[in-house]
């Protein structure tokens, strides 16, 4: 199964990004879709602002989880390959991989949770996409790959969440070799969390989606940025700012409402 590129109205261009507000009939999720389903989904530049603009828009909204996903048969084929050998000039291709690696930061630093709906392929930056967001659904038939080196083009900035998520002999040998992993493969590793029936992909999507927002949003919120900047500390330094994070999370009115009615249910037994 794929999410169908939209039909412009006669006349008028479709959008690179698409915005589904209470996506699949959840209050609170946020499906952004990348629309370029002849390019298998490119990064072109002009793709890689639109997300960029959708996502820091998103970032400052009351949304509680956001999906990317990919119209047609493609999650994201990386960059535009095209585009990129049009202009071949240092200056243009570090600014292009600043704009990216900018695009990759913001779902990290986003205060709510990203959902990756994995489907078709990912390859190179469209593989990175799926290692920086938070979580990742993938259907049976996906399939991931770093693939730049076939091109004499080792996938650098890919390899940066690559080899935060995959074990590292599985990255490197990604990395060196291009190949394909498929979706159990890609599980099996870290780089997705579930692998369902591709007909199945929307429905565990938003499974995962409504589990998170029916959580406190201050608790989701703190914890996701706890979890990124812990991973950067030593031991003590993380277990410093995790304390003083859960401290400060214990004096919100969902934590204390939340432990008072464990211990009034607990007491009533």
């Amino acid at each position: 199964m794929s999410v169908q590129p939209s039909v412009p109205a006669p006349g008028a261009e479709a959008p690179l990004v698409e915005v589904m507000h209470d996506a699949w009939g959840v209050p609170g999720v946020v499906c952004v879709t990348l629309n370029r389903p002849d390019a298998f989904n490119a990064l072109s530049e002009a793709l890689i602002d639109a997300l960029q603009a959708q996502l820091s828009a998103l970032a400052k909204s009351p949304a509680r989880v956001v999906v990317i996903a990919g119209a047609g048969r493609a999650f994201c084929a990386g960059h535009d390959l095209k585009e990129m050998r049009a202009s071949p000039s240092h200056e243009y291709y570090a600014q292009l991989f600043a704009r990216c690696t900018k695009l990759m930061l913001t779902i990290q630093k986003m205060p709510q949770p990203v959902i990756a709906r994995a489907h078709g392929v990912a390859t190179a930056a469209g593989c990175q996409l799926v290692a920086m967001c938070d979580l990742a659904v993938a259907a049976d038939t996906a399939r991931f790959a770093v693939s730049g080196i076939k091109l004499g083009l080792f996938c650098s900035t890919p390899a940066v969440p690559l080899t935060r998520n995959v074990s590292r002999k599985a990255a490197f040998e990604m990395l060196m070799t291009g190949e394909f992993i498929d979706a159990a493969a890609a599980q099996r590793e870290g780089l997705v969390n579930r692998v369902v029936a591709a007909e199945e992909l929307d429905a565990a999507v938003t499974a995962l989606a409504a589990s998170i927002c029916a959580k406190p949003r201050e608790a989701v919120e703190a914890g996701k940025g706890l979890f990124y900047r812990q991973l950067e500390m030593g031991i003590e330094a993380a277990y410093q700012l995790a304390g003083q994070t859960m401290a400060c999370n214990m004096m919100t009115d969902p934590a204390l409402d939340g432990v008072q009615a464990f211990i009034e249910r607990r007491g009533a037994k």
